[in-house]
């Protein structure tokens, strides 16, 4: 059962593949804002996974966030997500990213939980 307080963080360093030249979201080598917010969203999704009921996973529906700071390509990025309301299957979650101690963004998440297989059985 999802509860209050789980939480998650994931890590990856900036490299070429995340830089915002490179994702085309901006036209400089420094971490991606999108890559950002994918990190925040792996955070999320990996802080609520092991306590899921078998055959289901949970799936994006908002984030908002700021992206305050820079970041070169070598350094290491972290992102931590916190549940803070649970309410049925729909999930909100406090994310943030650093690199070693320097916020570098902050915001909220959605997440719903969904059946794996009926989520892509609509998609056909």
């Amino acid at each position: 059962m999802v509860e209050i307080g789980h939480k998650y963080t994931s890590k990856t360093q900036v490299t070429l593949h995340l830089a915002a030249d490179n994702m085309g979201s901006g036209d400089m080598p420094v971490f991606a804002t999108p890559a950002m917010l994918a990190l925040m969203e792996n955070a999320a999704m990996m802080a609520v996974k092991p306590y899921l009921p078998e055959g289901c996973t949970t799936v994006g529906g908002y984030i908002e966030a700021s992206h305050l700071r820079p970041t070169k390509l070598g350094d290491n990025v972290t992102a931590t997500a916190v549940v803070t309301k649970v309410e049925g299957k729909k999930i909100e979650f406090h994310v943030e990213a650093h690199c070693g101690d320097v916020l570098l963004g902050e915001g909220n998440h959605l997440r719903f939980i969904v059946d794996r297989d009926k989520f892509i059985e609509r998609l056909k």
